[in-house]
């Protein structure tokens, strides 16, 4: 499966973006969804995930109540919904894909878009 992320900008603290992952290739429904995000000199780390079809909903804690993932199974599309933004989300925003597990581990990904940039000015 090819992914695309994509809606990532330049944005104030309290602010909102939508990313989108738009997949192309085998069965959309098929895969589990994840969202990544990796600041500059840090490693990257677990934002959500989401089962193949919607029904399990994983979050990092830093972002609950502020994040939400989704998917539209009809439009081979993954979602984040991001919320108050603050500086610390700050980051390159990777969306991935597997077909086996909901995990929070980049390593389960065998799949994996080229980022969008997100940057959340203070």
């Amino acid at each position: 499966v090819q992914l695309q992320a994509s809606g990532g900008g330049l944005v104030q603290t309290g602010d909102s973006l939508r990313l989108s992952c738009a997949a192309s290739g085998r069965a959309f429904g098929s895969y589990i969804m994840a969202w990544f995000r990796q600041a500059p000199g840090k490693e990257r780390e677990f934002v959500a995930a989401i089962s193949s079809q919607g029904t399990t909903k994983r979050y990092a804690d830093s972002v609950k109540g502020r994040f939400t993932i989704s998917r539209d199974n009809a439009k081979n599309t993954v979602y984040l919904q991001m919320n108050n933004l603050k500086p610390e989300d700050t980051a390159v925003y990777h969306c991935a894909a597997n077909d086996r597990i909901v995990s929070l581990t980049p390593a389960a990904y065998n799949y994996w878009g080229q980022g969008t940039e997100v940057t959340v000015s203070s």
